[in-house]
């Protein structure tokens, strides 16, 4: 007799990036969850049996991957970009066109699905703010929550702890290991600010799977999730 698979299958957008592949080392190796797609412009370097990569260049046009993505329960956008450098507009299209392209396309293929969205600490929901960055954020943030997705939440991670397994060669990890103990010695003096990068990815599974109360996430509302126990 056939078992069905209970398991959650997951969609990573931007398993490159730190918390993107933080997040991918997790899922791999997590027993609630199944097939793991990630999509992304290049490879990300890992390789398991419930490992699905797709290269896709544009993603702000997915609706070609219908086949592909169908079968995915959650999607996890981790693609992100610094605002250093960059004008209003160009952190806009980066920040805001591309995934609200992205994410208006999944909708269309699987409305049913629950998409979490990573965002940062000091996001301006009103959009009036005086930092730019923030207002953009925020703007996306509202625009997801208009989408018909079954559920979206927006995690508002500030600094991040990584932990060993990143890739060096895969992520910004050989920068962000410099600041690992700094970071480590002033959390007790901004327990707001700096957390530990297993503490967001674990709270990222866990709020897929079984859902939050809220649909922003601020610090503490990412360590609370984490600390669900998933049965």
């Amino acid at each position: 007799m056939d078992v069905k698979d209970t398991r959650m299958n997951v969609l990573i957008a931007g398993a490159t990036g730190m918390i993107g592949e933080g997040l991918l080392h997790e899922c791999l190796h997590h027993g609630q969850i199944g097939k793991v797609v990630v999509i992304g412009r290049r490879a990300c370097g890992w390789a398991h049996p419930k490992l699905t990569e797709i290269i896709h260049q544009d993603l702000s046009d997915i609706s070609g991957l219908a086949a592909l993505l169908s079968d995915c329960h959650a999607c996890f956008y981790c693609v992100g970009t610094t605002v250093v450098g960059k004008t209003e507009a160009k952190y806009t299209a980066e920040n805001n066109t591309l995934p609200l392209g992205f994410a208006s396309g999944l909708v269309r293929i699987r409305p049913d699905m629950t998409f979490c969205y990573i965002s940062g600490a000091g996001t301006d929901s009103t959009e009036k703010g005086p930092l730019m960055w923030a207002r953009v954020k925020g703007k996306t943030e509202n625009d997801l929550l208009k989408l018909p997705f079954t559920r979206v939440y927006n995690f508002r991670p500030a600094g991040l702890i990584p932990f060993l397994p990143l890739k060096p060669s895969q992520t910004y990890y050989w920068l962000y290991k410099y600041f690992k103990w700094p970071f480590a010695l002033l959390k007790p003096l901004l327990p707001n600010y700096i957390m530990d990068l297993r503490v967001l990815t674990t709270a990222m599974i866990n709020v897929a799977v079984l859902g939050y109360s809220k649909n922003i996430l601020e610090t503490k509302d990412i360590e609370l999730a984490a600390d669900r126990i998933i049965e």
